[in-house]
């Protein structure tokens, strides 16, 4: 890894389009999401301690299992980041633009494109296999647990269940429409390992996909979805979410056309790393559970 966790959590932004939009997210589960930043200041809000030299020990033991490369919290944070920064290369520098300000998605359709609605699809089913793979990795069970994964996935709160949130809102209903859900999974449905092979997510995180060679890794992600069909369907109709609805509240902090989601879509994806930031904040976590249980 290119940095230590504690310079990853240290180095978490409190300001920026990721966290306006996380924060405009929040009517679909209402503060169940907080910005925790900073290494210290992690360990003191998961453990409730305030002694320094416990807040030490807990740290000290959280990085040493995170450079445990027999653990699998590298691969979990690798795969939170690679999922994320595969598309932002297209114009982000263009996009940033400070937090507070109008933003107008006009003036930028010049230089974005939106995803054709086959490699939308694939992004998604992607990131759902991500999520599956680093919950595996940071839990220490085999790769392909699908079951376990469910079964914690209805059990999410935090970091963890608003990134499965923005997923639904912002990968699911507005680039593909309010049936997002049915239409991903006949797109899916009708792919070949070829198709996946041409994705550069894919082939960025393929040999971290269980399955033998492209057409079972295709089988995988197909399995992976179908998993979640439920849970995703839930949240939709529980929080009555529909495209205009998470449009209405992404307008708090961007000016948008509601005739231009498949730019809204990629505007997102260029300028935003809720996946990476929230995935650095569940990893964070889960370290300072267990070295805390540890001590």
């Amino acid at each position: 890894m290119s940095k230590p966790i504690q310079d990853l959590v240290d180095e978490l932004p409190t300001s920026g389009l990721t966290i306006s939009m996380l924060n405009a997210l929040d009517f679909v589960a209402p503060g169940e999401w907080q910005n925790i930043t900073g290494f210290v200041n992690t360990i003191q809000h998961v453990t409730g301690e305030s002694d320094d030299d416990v807040i030490q020990q807990i740290g000290e033991r959280a990085i040493y299992l995170y450079n445990d490369r027999s653990q699998g919290y590298q691969t979990a944070m690798w795969l939170y980041q690679t999922v994320d920064s595969t598309d932002k290369a297209l114009g982000a520098a263009a996009l940033a633009n400070k937090v507070g300000e109008s933003i107008s998605l006009l003036g930028f359709l010049n230089k974005i494109t939106p995803k054709a609605d086959k490699a939308q699809t694939i992004d998604l089913c992607l990131k759902i296999v991500a999520e599956l793979v680093a919950f595996c990795q940071i839990n220490g069970i085999p790769g392909d647990s699908i079951g376990d994964f469910v079964a914690a996935l209805g059990e999410y709160g935090g970091e963890s269940f608003i990134r499965m949130a923005a997923l639904v809102c912002v990968d699911g209903l507005i680039p593909l429409g309010p049936n997002f859900i049915d239409a991903a999974a006949t797109r899916l449905g009708g792919m070949t390992p070829s198709d996946l092979e041409q994705n550069s997510t894919f082939n960025n995180i393929k040999d971290t996909i269980p399955g033998k060679g492209s057409g079972g890794k295709l089988d995988f992600i197909g399995q992976s979805f179908d998993s979640v069909k439920g849970w995703m369907s839930n949240l939709v109709v529980s929080k009555d979410l529909t495209p205009q609805k998470v449009l209405a509240n992404l307008s708090s902090f961007m000016q948008i056309a509601d005739d231009k989601l498949d730019y809204v879509a990629a505007f997102l994806d260029m300028s935003t790393n809720y996946y990476e930031h929230t995935g650095t904040q569940t990893l964070a976590r889960r370290l300072i559970e267990r070295a805390f249980a540890e001590l």
